[in-house]
């Protein structure tokens, strides 16, 4: 039997571990899963889809209210909190008439900020922990502006949710990690919990492990896996979820780390180690500032000599020598392919500013 659940605390958990099905699919099923991730005392929140917005129409879409009513009764079993993803006003009331303990904004609501702002309008003077997913695309400042909606109306138990941003093309991954993102996202929010959903980003189980480490070692406080009782007959994204007991091997294997180390001496080499790197960039700043001054010169000649801007066939020859040495470093071809268009786009800018003025 569950006892009284500190909402206000409730986000106090390192790590913090959000798991259950895609969707609550019958009774038996989500209690079923709730009492075999009960035993192993690992799962702070009971997640289960009960609203499911669909690509299409005709795919599952959610059992519906009933699935409220089901999530209590687990909750009385196993004595685990709950949690639904909701976006709408009635969704909303729905969660709050079935107590659920927290609610979580998806990727496709965050999205649109008219359907935040119903949400926030509905919680306004409820005290509710809320969890707010990444959009589905990579804007960082919708991610901002559905917390800021949420603190406007009063909410400030807030955590955020990494699941990763559809890109085109083909990737490994279901939805793009883009971690640069979810990592500008604590820099501008650092007091806010930030929970990985590698379910989410990898689509596929045999990818979890990997990403829910590097998720960790970037400092996110806490993971939301899919898990099922029967995964590859789930009504929904059965690939990507794992059984109660797969969670609690992964879990097991996952190394937690900290942001400070206590040892004096540990400090002290990491102190050492973050001064060579302070001085590496100030060198490397003066290095790039030095290479573009020199960029100048060649776009003052160009001008005076009424030659284009963009030589391709010079730039491809840098791209190709440095690809080449970056390997014999240590580096990827990919990370100095990025780099170095970044710095062209920069030298291509400086001279197009000779050009006309």
């Amino acid at each position: 039997m569950v006892g009284a659940i500190d909402k206000n605390n409730i986000f106090n958990n390192r790590p913090f571990i959000i798991s259950g099905p895609c969707s609550a699919e019958t009774e038996e099923q989500l209690i079923s899963t709730a009492i075999q991730l009960a035993s192993n005392g690992k799962v702070n929140l009971l997640r289960a889809g009960i609203w499911k917005p669909r690509t299409k129409p005709g795919m599952f879409e959610g059992v519906g209210t009933i699935g409220l009513k089901w999530l209590q009764e687990a909750k009385k079993i196993s004595g685990i909190p709950t949690t639904v993803e909701v976006a709408t006003h009635k969704h909303v009331e729905e969660a709050l008439i079935h107590d659920v303990d927290v609610l979580w904004i998806g990727a496709r609501t965050t999205v649109n900020p008219f359907f935040v702002q119903e949400i926030a309008d509905a919680l306004k003077g409820v005290d509710i922990p809320i969890l707010i997913k990444n959009p589905i695309n990579p804007d960082l400042e919708l991610w901002c502006g559905a917390v800021e909606r949420m603190q406007k109306s009063g909410l400030n138990n807030i955590a955020l949710i990494h699941r990763g941003f559809s890109s085109f093309g083909n990737t490994k991954y279901r939805n793009a990690p883009m971690w640069q993102l979810p990592i500008e996202m604590k820099r501008r929010f650092p007091s806010l919990m930030m929970i990985c959903d590698p379910s989410h980003i990898c689509g596929n189980r045999s990818l979890l492990q990997d990403v829910a480490q590097k998720s960790i070692n970037l400092d996110f406080n806490g993971l939301m896996i899919e898990t099922h009782i029967d995964p590859d007959n789930a009504w929904s994204d059965a690939n990507q979820q794992i059984t109660p007991g797969q969670l609690e091997i992964i879990l097991d294997n996952l190394k937690w780390r900290s942001v400070n180390a206590e040892e004096e001496l540990l400090n002290s080499l990491l102190n050492k180690l973050r001064e060579q790197i302070d001085q590496t960039d100030d060198e490397l700043i003066s290095l790039l500032s030095q290479r573009m001054k020199l960029a100048d010169e060649i776009g003052f000649y160009k001008k005076e000599h009424n030659i284009t801007i963009l030589q391709t066939e010079r730039w491809n020859n840098i791209l190709e020598r440095l690809s080449t040495k970056a390997e014999q470093m240590g580096l990827s071809k990919a990370f100095i392919k990025n780099y170095f268009e970044a710095i062209h786009l920069e030298s291509i800018n400086h001279q197009n500013k000779i050009m006309n003025g």
